[in-house]
């Protein structure tokens, strides 16, 4: 099972891009990505963008993740 992680691109330089992830910051790779812009939503899996994703999808998911974190959705599998 692949799961992605939501998260908006703040800075890009050649080959990667800085994200926000839930109040984290990384470096990720674009290769799958070459046309993502500051401000796009990604979805990262393995240090990687794989697809950019719109805004609203975006906060829904994070908002699902954050339920997942503060254990409010009880067993994940």
């Amino acid at each position: 099972m692949c799961v992605g992680v939501p998260s908006k691109v703040i800075k890009i330089e050649q080959d990667r891009a800085l994200v926000e992830v839930m109040g984290a910051k990384m470096y990720v790779g674009i290769l799958f990505v070459p046309e993502v812009k500051i401000n796009d939503y990604v979805l990262l899996h393995a240090g990687q963008a794989m697809t950019i994703i719109n805004e609203e999808f975006a906060r829904e998911s994070i908002e699902e993740w954050r339920k997942i974190i503060d254990g409010q959705h009880g067993t994940f599998f």
